[in-house]
């Protein structure tokens, strides 16, 4: 009986333990994995632990970027019934259309709604967090996607002392730099998502704002000799990248700026970021400025993080949502991850010079969603287009590549016409 007894209470300990230990777990699924992005993600991990100490974080961050990789993964793990408790995911179509409409998350706006959160978020951010009136993920943040980085030392040497304002004016600054034996532009296109970075900024330069929201909306074709002429464009700029850029990262191509071997590079403003944990600082080492033809528009990324239905640790998934909700956990992340607050009452004295230009950007140019970074359309367009960006970097067949474009959206019913 005395046997009997205590294996049962054995049992009933570890049966109690398993419980603790689930129920003090977070389950953190992300792509941020290199400089700056990593260091945000561990100082809100931190403040997380600093409220709620004996809950144990997994980390569950896959390299990969915007490209395949982690999105592959959490796609995979998502459709087998696995959820991470919260996963990092672009507003807009990337959340909607992937994991919204096919039934996989629980609204949070009542969590926005307990914190008196609601308005403290532009409206323009939460609706592309929404769907059929409810909030399905919080936005962490929000990046400016159509900025040129640039080695402020390289450009003394070529004459550049301002930031050009036309296409013709920037190409200029490339060959110059070309010239000295620099590379121009520093691309890091081994994940393949850069490309069609570069290129969706070309096409808003072309197109314009209002013509580019059009897109998404049916009310501008895809059949637009704008689009044509910003693939002319990037098979010009292709002229001035270096030549290993298919065996890199983005980290790898900001490094190249970093390490005074190139002139610029096109990314989003996590590269201010790393390049701060680089030791850098802004307008000291580098500069930086709109892509020419984009100076009234911000492309926007946010990041956001959203409840999965089945959630192992959903409590504790609860409490990470209201923490990067919090005012406290935007101002602790942003300045580090190279991003502005997506709330609207963040402390500026806490943000750099570039990230407060960013934040008067965003509050008065014209916003427009990203492709690539999966707030403009759905994954079967942009995966798509990704691939035909990537072939063209190679073949430079603008012809053969605006045919596939047009193939693209005629597809995924967008006009053409």
């Amino acid at each position: 009986m005395r046997k009997f007894l205590t294996v049962l209470l054995v049992g009933v300990f570890f049966f109690a333990g398993a419980l603790w230990a689930k129920e003090n777990a977070l389950e953190i699924f992300s792509w941020w994995t290199g400089g700056g992005e990593e260091e945000g993600l561990m100082a809100l991990f931190d403040l997380f632990h600093k409220y709620y100490p004996d809950v144990k974080i997994i980390n569950a961050a896959v390299a990969g970027g915007a490209g395949t990789n982690a999105k592959a993964v959490l796609k995979t793990r998502m459709l087998g019934g696995n959820p991470p408790d919260s996963f990092q995911v672009h507003a807009g179509m990337e959340l909607i259309d992937t994991y919204v409409i096919p039934g996989m998350m629980e609204p949070v706006t009542w969590i926005l709604k307990d914190m008196n959160a609601l308005d403290k978020f532009p409206k323009a951010i939460l609706d592309m967090c929404s769907y059929k009136g409810e909030v399905y993920s919080i936005p962490v943040n929000v990046h400016r996607a159509n900025v040129v980085f640039y080695n402020k030392k390289i450009a003394a040497q070529i004459g550049m002392e301002q930031p050009p304002q036309t296409w013709h004016g920037f190409v200029e600054y490339l060959k110059r730099a070309k010239e000295k034996g620099y590379v121009g532009l520093a691309l890091g296109d081994k994940n393949k998502w850069t490309a069609l970075h570069l290129f969706e900024s070309l096409m808003l330069a072309e197109l314009g704002p209002d013509a580019y929201n059009g897109l998404w909306k049916g009310k501008t074709s895809f059949n637009n000799t704008a689009i044509k002429r910003a693939l002319e464009i990037m098979k010009e700029m292709l002229d001035y990248i270096n030549s290993d850029h298919a065996a890199m990262t983005w980290q790898d191509a900001v490094r190249l700026v970093y390490e005074g071997k190139a002139l610029a590079t096109v990314m989003g403003d996590w590269a201010e970021g790393y390049l701060k944990t680089l030791g850098w600082t802004p307008g000291v080492e580098f500069g930086w400025f709109a892509l020419p033809g984009t100076q009234d528009a911000f492309m926007v990324v946010s990041d956001t993080f959203g409840l999965p239905k089945g959630a192992p640790h959903r409590q504790n998934a609860i409490r990470w949502l209201k923490l990067i909700a919090s005012r406290e956990a935007q101002d602790v992340f942003n300045p580090i991850k190279g991003s502005i607050p997506a709330r609207l009452d963040a402390d500026k004295s806490k943000y750099d010079v570039y990230l407060r230009w960013s934040m008067n950007d965003f509050a008065t140019k014209k916003l427009t969603p990203s492709i690539i970074h999966g707030s403009a359309a759905p994954e079967s367009f942009s995966a798509a287009l990704m691939d035909a960006i990537d072939e063209f970097v190679t073949t430079r067949d603008v012809d053969k590549t605006f045919k596939k474009i047009l193939m693209i959206a005629e597809d995924n019913d967008y006009n053409v016409k």
